[in-house]
């Protein structure tokens, strides 16, 4: 339910400044001394009244429910028949009244609604315009000039009834396109903070994963070696030293995996290279640390945007990691093709593979899923125990 429109919330406070003034111009001549009894305001204290009234509704316009509109509209057009009947020479200013409804109108009804105030505006002139005739006799030629006159009054009355709908229309139309583009960029501002959170906290689970699988092990076997050469220094120091022989190999890999993990977080690997030079490299070290060749079949024909290239780069990176320390494999098959409808990532080995029902939910083959499903593509693994690991990417080009 909206709320009522008020002076703190008016989408256009100068209209009730304009409005303010031409009540105020007609209480005005209310008050002044008509020369000819004819001109005089019959009843000045009822006038002033209805134009205090009438001003006073301005000032708060009923949105919540169509029956207060209506009745909200009917009180207006009684208290302007009343100025219009009984106002004397301030019945001159009386199209301002009906002109000043409109724009009213136009702010709390729909588009059917301002039609039939802006309607009824009209009819309720040209009676108020014939209710003015003089009742006296006029000659032919003064007859014609009245006629001619009120003709041309209600013409230009009327035009300026449909100029004053159009331009509330217009200036409301572009008010409430502004107000859903603001909230489009709310929206989509709250969406990037969301993907930047989100962002941030894959990051952190990665590096969480990463301590845990690497360093994490190399420390719980380096306590392990350091407990057993304590327990044996005092009665087979020979084998003491065996033990922290291999307890500092362990410190030795665990200080590796941390400078290789930092190494990794600090450097952007597609920093001034192609997606193709990124996997070559990739595919280099995966091969220097596992001894594993890495069969690459890259064909991309089409140029593709850095949205696509990093996730890309990055599924590949995750699937070599879980493939090093996983898969136990022997073989490794790369294939990234594209063509004028998608791109296509293909990573197979020939591993000792894993159940589907139950290893599918793990940080590097959601995050791998995760990335896929951002970029509107299809996340695949094909797996069983003893068959290898097959994990399949389509990405549309099309968007």
């Amino acid at each position: 339910m909206s709320p009522p429109i008020q002076v703190n919330n008016h989408p256009f406070r100068f209209l009730l400044y304009l409005e303010w003034g031409l009540l105020g111009l007609s209480a005005l001549m209310v008050t002044i001394p008509s020369p000819s009894p004819r001109f005089s305001v019959q009843f000045p204290e009822l006038t002033i009244c209805s134009l205090a009234i009438f001003g006073l509704m301005g000032l708060r316009l009923p949105t919540n429910s169509k029956f207060s509109q209506v009745i909200y509209t009917a009180t207006e057009v009684a208290l302007i028949l009343i100025i219009g009947f009984f106002g004397g020479k301030t019945t001159r200013l009386f199209p301002f009244l009906y002109l000043i409804l409109v724009t009213r109108s136009c702010l709390i009804f729909p588009l059917t609604g301002r039609l039939t105030v802006t309607f009824l505006s009209f009819i309720l002139f040209f009676i108020t315009l014939n209710h003015r005739a003089p009742s006296f006799r006029l000659s032919p030629l003064a007859q014609e000039r009245f006629r001619f006159f009120s003709f041309s009054l209600t013409i230009l009355f009327g035009l300026s009834l449909v100029f004053i709908l159009l331009l509330m229309n217009a200036v409301l139309s572009e008010r409430q396109s502004r107000e859903r583009l603001a909230i489009a960029n709310e929206k989509l501002r709250q969406y990037a903070l969301k993907i930047e959170n989100q962002a941030t906290l894959e990051e952190r689970n990665r590096i969480a994963r990463e301590i845990h699988d690497s360093l994490g092990h190399s420390l719980t076997a380096l306590n392990l070696q350091l407990e057993t050469a304590l327990k044996l220094a005092k009665s087979d120091i020979p084998r003491a030293l065996t033990f922290l022989a291999t307890a500092k190999e362990l410190g030795s890999k665990a200080l590796q995996d941390v400078r290789h993990s930092v190494s990794k977080m600090r450097s952007h690997p597609l920093q001034g290279k192609s997606l193709e030079q990124a996997i070559a490299i990739l595919a280099e070290d995966f091969y220097r640390s596992n001894n594993i060749f890495i069969n690459c079949q890259i064909s991309l024909n089409l140029p593709l945007s850095i949205d696509i290239i990093n996730p890309i780069y990055r599924i590949i990176q995750e699937s070599l990691t879980n493939i090093s320390k996983y898969a136990q494999a022997s073989e490794v098959k790369l294939e990234l093709t594209t063509t004028t409808e998608a791109l296509k990532l293909i990573v197979a080995d020939n591993g000792r593979g894993f159940d589907l029902q139950q290893n599918t939910t793990g940080f590097g083959l959601q995050s791998m899923r995760d990335r896929t499903l951002s970029l509107g593509g299809e996340f695949t693994i094909n797996s069983a125990y003893g068959s290898g690991c097959e994990i399949i990417v389509d990405i549309p080009l099309s968007r």
